[in-house]
């Protein structure tokens, strides 16, 4: 059976439209209770700064209440903070409310287990399973209670600080801080002000509709600017919901989460703590594979999404993960990818070695990398036609160990993704635009 509402991370959308209604997520309140309380238990529920998140929050308290269900509400908090106070308080399960890098019109939700972790499928079906039936409410004397937890953020910071290595002191150095106008913004200053850093605050003053807005790890031109005009160090910008990461050197360079997933790597590697393959995907830059084999360092390849990096991790007993946006796992200090604690891991590392971000980042080489996407209705039948795979097996053959190529369906889009890597900036866009015509042609042609 295949899943109808559930994505690669949770359910997401627009506002108003498909899943995205308080119709809708208030029953899938009450069906995660059935599923994930059992008709009883504790969830608990946090939510990015998006306007939407106190409707939908209202939304699945009612319907997890309805299912017999105790709530306990942790107000604006981050995706992996929510995971990890699951853990904690031994709740059933944990809910966040989050539509992560996406503006602000958009909104999701996403579950985690006792544990802290992603549900898996069976779980996620079982839930999709009691949407189809009419809500039934326990006996009144069922009904679950509603409970905040006011020290849901302090917890977290502590939880956070508890991950870096007690020798961290971040006294004398400036970090430029951008929290994206989303849920990182009363934790993630204060986490570095408490371990001794002059903090310079971006993207601190949500109002419901700024989240991602011209701030944040999708938008790092900001925090670069910013890292210049201030003097600092570095800067740090992270994303709607803090699972994803982005830094920037003195001289106001973006290291991508390729770099950062090296020189944490690296640390671990030099302190004996590595074990298992560094997992990335099948975007991670073919410099990052390189400059880890140098190393010593296996790596291995997964598809796009970090439900895949974990699932790898687990098999393999691995410890680290990650994409280049900045989706970090780091196994041996929490349970899914944390902004906070992905950049506290390069600070130690930075410590450790006693070199600058700068200095550690250039250690991997980068390989140009172009992307296209192409619109088309059929993307896999696309994919198929000979003359794209032939189209295909001539770049790579043109590109030789020195590049790759890869074209792949979008997961949400009716697309084509396209990329092409390689050492020769001209070679690579030259490349990326003849298979972008190839796709079209055949797109344009009914793929016959």
């Amino acid at each position: 059976m295949r899943l109808r509402y559930f994505g690669t991370d949770g359910i997401r959308g627009r506002v108003g439209s498909g899943c995205i209604t308080p119709d809708f997520v208030l029953k899938l309140g009450w069906a995660a209770g059935r599923v994930l309380g059992n008709g009883r238990g504790t969830v608990l529920i946090g939510k990015d700064t998006r306007i939407s998140g106190y409707m939908f929050e209202s939304a699945l308290e009612a319907g997890l209440v309805a299912a017999g269900v105790d709530i306990r509400l942790l107000g604006p908090m981050t995706t992996p903070g929510v995971a990890y106070l699951t853990r904690t308080f031994r709740a059933s399960a944990g809910i966040v409310i989050t539509a992560s890098h996406n503006p602000f019109e958009d909104n999701g939700i996403k579950f985690f287990s006792p544990g802290g972790d992603k549900l898996p499928d069976e779980l996620e079906l079982a839930i999709e399973s009691e949407l189809d039936k009419p809500i039934q409410l326990v006996e009144s004397s069922r009904l679950g209670k509603a409970k905040r937890i006011d020290d849901a953020g302090g917890r977290y910071i502590e939880f956070c600080k508890s991950t870096a290595p007690q020798s961290l002191d971040l006294k004398g150095v400036t970090i430029v801080v951008d929290c994206a106008n989303g849920a990182t913004y009363n934790t993630a200053p204060y986490v570095f002000e408490e371990l001794g850093a002059k903090v310079i605050r971006l993207g601190t003053e949500p109002d419901g509709f700024n989240i991602n807005q011209g701030v944040g790890s999708t938008h790092p031109e900001t925090v670069c600017a910013a890292v210049i005009r201030e003097g600092a160090d570095l800067g740090i910008a992270f994303d709607g919901d803090g699972d994803r990461v982005v830094m920037v050197d003195a001289q106001g360079r973006l290291i991508d989460g390729d770099r950062l997933l090296y020189i944490i790597a690296k640390s671990r590697l030099l302190s004996g703590a590595l074990r298992g393959e560094v997992v990335g995907t099948v975007m991670s830059n073919l410099g990052l594979e390189q400059a880890l084999k140098r190393l010593g360092v296996r790596f291995a390849r997964v598809k796009v999404g970090d439900r895949y990096i974990l699932e790898h991790l687990k098999a393999t007993d691995g410890i680290l993960g990650g994409e280049p946006s900045g989706h970090l796992i780091c196994r041996d200090r929490t349970t899914t990818g944390d902004g906070i604690i992905s950049a506290l891991q390069v600070l130690a590392a930075l410590n450790q070695f006693e070199r600058t971000l700068a200095e550690l980042a250039q250690e991997v080489e980068l390989y140009p990398q172009v992307l296209v996407n192409v619109p088309t209705l059929k993307p896999r039948q696309i994919l198929e036609h000979p003359e794209v795979q032939g189209a295909v097996n001539e770049a790579e053959a043109g590109l030789g160990e020195r590049g790759r190529v890869l074209l792949r369906p979008s997961g949400t889009e009716p697309l084509v993704r396209i990329m092409v890597e390689g050492s020769e900036r001209s070679q690579v866009e030259q490349l990326a635009a003849q298979l972008a015509e190839v796709v079209r042609q055949q797109t344009e042609s009914g793929g016959r």
